[in-house]
This record gives C-alpha cells, sequence and structure tokens, in this order.
C-alpha cells in the first residue's frame, strides 16, 4: 500500500523560508501571489493488507517521526 503524507507549519507558526520564497517570487515579477508556505512531503510504501492497521502506523509515524505536532499538522492521503 502506498500512502503519502504532507507536513506544514500551523497556520499560527511564523515560516520564515516560505517568506523568502514568496519575496523571490514577487521578485521575479509574479505580482499576483500573496503567500507562500513550506512543507515537507513524504510517500511511504508499507507492507500490511489490513487498512485499519495501516492508517494506525502511519498516523504514529507522522506524529513521532516526521512531524513536530506543536508547530506542525500532518495531512495523510491513502491511495
Amino acid at each position: 500500500m502506498k500512502i503519502s503524507a504532507t507536513v506544514t507549519l500551523k497556520k499560527d507558526v511564523l515560516d520564515p523560508q516560505g517568506k523568502a520564497v514568496n519575496q523571490t517570487i514577487k521578485n521575479m515579477g509574479f505580482k499576483n501571489v500573496t503567500d507562500v508556505r513550506q512543507g515537507k512531503y513524504f510517500e511511504i510504501e508499507i507492507d500490511e493488507a489490513n487498512k485499519e492497521k495501516a492508517k494506525e502506523i502511519i498516523e504514529d509515524i507522522c506524529k513521532k517521526l516526521l512531524s513536530n505536532v506543536v508547530i506542525e499538522d500532518y495531512i495523510i492521503n491513502y491511495k
């Protein structure tokens, strides 16, 4: 089973890298871009036939390794 996870900073957390990218985009002439937030994307292959068990495992991985739950949110997509 292939699963993807996208980790982003929470809305209230400052994103200096996103701000720098946003400014660079504006400097390139793309004046209609209003905001950029950066994040991380993961594709995970898991050898688990039980979809519910796979969901539990991926949730655990996201909480314990892929994200800092204090300042980051994550979205999991099951394919």
